[in-house]
């Protein structure tokens, strides 16, 4: 029984929307309208990106614009690195509180369940799709999820060396090394996770007030953009923690509009994961 409600706890958590919203989600599209990157199925992926390889597409490697992935680029959680005494505390006291019947609330101390903004990097691992726009001084990048974005300035700023307030998304700057594209950013509020512990998702993974992050992105084909993505935060971890991989473009798609709406949320709560975990209404 303890066993069995957990993994169904987790795909709870997953879909943090009512039925409502899920279905609004994944509806046509009206006429002419493309779909949004977590709208296409199987098939749809399949039949964009053969008709994207018949009609051959060249690329500039310093044009990073189009549609990106459709769920984030997870981190990567086999080689979290060591944490300080102070990052264990801060890791142990994200646990999940537990129903009466001892089952884990699943996530329930996960700032994404009170329908919190993501912030950054955690947005790089869970976005629903995200899109680069370049213009002469910065390069906007836009998130399906919670339909926002964060500005990469280019124009030559530097980073503040301390921040004058902290921001979701934090402050960030970007410029090119030959083909790829590097970008600093800190200033970040702590109450954001980096992300939640896949290995077990009663826990989460914190960050500090003193989180650096440096992303780099090359892209190496129309379709393809190689990443890597690098977490310093020597208050919480002992070394850095880096994530490298692969995006795919999202052929055929645009951003849609996926919000986190707080009564929705808590609707969804109230009728599926606390009876669930054996709580009450």
């Amino acid at each position: 029984m303890r066993n069995s409600a957990i993994p169904l706890l987790g795909i709870l958590a997953a879909t943090l929307a009512s039925s409502s919203v899920v279905l609004a989600q994944h509806a046509p599209p009206p006429p002419g309208w493309p779909l949004c990157p977590r709208c296409q199925g199987p098939q749809d992926r399949a039949e964009a990106r053969a008709k994207s390889k018949v009609e051959g597409h060249p690329f500039d490697p310093h044009d990073l614009s189009g549609v990106w992935g459709n769920n984030g680029m997870e981190l990567d959680v086999k080689n979290v690195p060591p944490f300080t005494a102070w990052g264990y505390e801060q890791y142990q006291a994200t646990r999940s509180e537990e129903s009466p019947l001892g089952i884990p609330l699943s996530n329930s101390k996960d700032p994404m369940m009170r329908c919190d903004p993501l912030g950054y990097p955690r947005l790089f691992a869970y976005n629903y799709g995200f899109e680069f726009l370049q213009v002469p001084d910065r390069v906007i990048q836009f998130f399906e999820w919670g339909h926002n974005w964060r500005t990469i300035w280019t124009d030559g700023r530097k980073l503040p060396e301390n921040p004058p307030e902290p921001r979701w998304l934090g402050y960030a700057v970007g410029h090119w090394e030959g083909d790829t594209f590097i970008v600093e950013s800190n200033g970040y509020d702590d109450r954001s996770w980096l992300t939640e512990d896949r290995r077990d998702r009663r826990w989460g993974f914190p960050h500090s007030d003193q989180l650096w992050v440096e992303e780099k992105y090359r892209r190496i084909s129309y379709d393809t953009l190689e990443a890597t993505l690098t977490i310093i935060d020597p208050k919480v971890f002992k070394k850095p923690w880096t994530t490298t991989g692969k995006i795919r473009m999202s052929v055929g798609t645009e951003l849609g509009e996926y919000l986190c709406v707080p009564s929705d949320n808590d609707l969804f709560n109230q009728q599926y994961v606390i009876p669930a975990a054996g709580g009450k209404q």
